[in-house]
């Protein structure tokens, strides 16, 4: 997992690099969220680091601390992230802020995720990519915020990184813990780039059952067959794939998600709004000779990590 937590970011101007992380802490229900980002302006000023940290209690309104923004601090072979007060490891994230503080530790972690090609992430010829380096990791320790101190233990959850130019014109995300080591993992996007940004969203869906990751071939190809319908509070992907049609439909209700906002490197604003206590049914069907029969069906209520995002 090291070897992909590392900056990809080489010195290039208008450039976005991210680190993130969530959870769901299984004592209490609620959800975390941290960010970490690197932006190289495309002016060609000083790179930057900042973030935040986000709390989605199982009851109450969620809550958000920034960091930053700082310096950018180059990496070392341990510390893949650096900010004042703030550090991002292959197994640990640990800062403090204003009104937060938290220090967390992950264990195991499962295969990395290819949501995109991992040709695309490796040869960065598409105008940003995702990947999960460790989609099924267990995390330890503790997440304070304002005058909530939550302790975690054994909270399932993941880490993804993503590297581009910025952020989408619209996008969506899912991370699903399906149990046992299955997982959902969907990003659904529309670029900015000219001829791209009136395309319907391209979603990119990697479903992993028994360590078995579907569909098979490269996500850039099979995105064609699945369609993503974006909006709040519900949205919805659906598609099929060698003799698998999939149907996922996620809900983020207002008083579970929180409106962020974004700046690309060319200084245009986004928002995008995230709940790590979003709800979603996952209904997976197989084919039947001319007909659909229902394979494996997941209700997931508060444990769903999902986001839209807008311009």
């Amino acid at each position: 997992m090291s070897d992909l937590m590392g900056s990809r970011w080489r010195g290039q101007r208008g450039r976005l690099e991210v680190w993130y992380t969530t959870l769901t802490d299984p004592a209490t229900g609620a959800g975390v969220w941290l960010h970490h980002e690197l932006v190289a302006p495309s002016d060609g000023t000083a790179a930057y680091a900042h973030g935040w940290v986000a709390l989605f209690p199982a009851h109450g309104a969620p809550a958000m601390a920034r960091f930053g923004p700082s310096p950018w601090k180059p990496p070392t072979v341990e510390v893949v992230y650096a900010a004042d007060g703030v550090s991002v490891t292959a197994d640990r994230a640990a800062g403090h802020t204003e009104g937060a503080s938290w220090d967390l530790t992950a264990v195991g972690g499962g295969p990395p995720l290819y949501t995109f090609p991992s040709w695309a992430w490796r040869r960065e010829l598409l105008p940003a990519a995702q990947i999960v380096p460790a989609p099924n990791a267990t995390f330890n320790g503790v997440v304070h915020i304002g005058d909530v101190v939550l302790p975690v233990a054994g909270a399932p959850g993941a880490t993804a990184r993503i590297y581009g130019h910025g952020n989408a014109r619209r996008w969506g995300w899912l991370h699903a813990d399906l149990g046992g080591g299955d997982l959902l993992e969907i990003v659904a996007a529309v670029s900015m780039r000219p001829g791209l940004r009136r395309l319907p969203p391209l979603p990119f869906v990697r479903l992993r059952l028994g360590g078995v990751d579907w569909p098979a071939g490269d996500p850039l190809r099979v995105a064609r067959s699945f369609r993503a319908q974006l909006g709040l509070p519900q949205w919805t992907v659906s598609g099929q794939s060698a003799g698998r049609r999939i149907h996922v439909e996620v809900d983020q209700p207002p008083e579970r998600t929180l409106a962020v906002d974004y700046r690309d490197p060319d200084g245009a604003p986004a928002v995008c709004h995230n709940s790590e206590r979003a709800d979603a049914v996952i209904t997976l069907e197989r084919a039947a000779g001319r007909t659909w029969t229902v394979e494996r069906r997941w209700e997931l209520r508060g444990t769903a990590h999902a986001e839209v995002g807008v311009r």
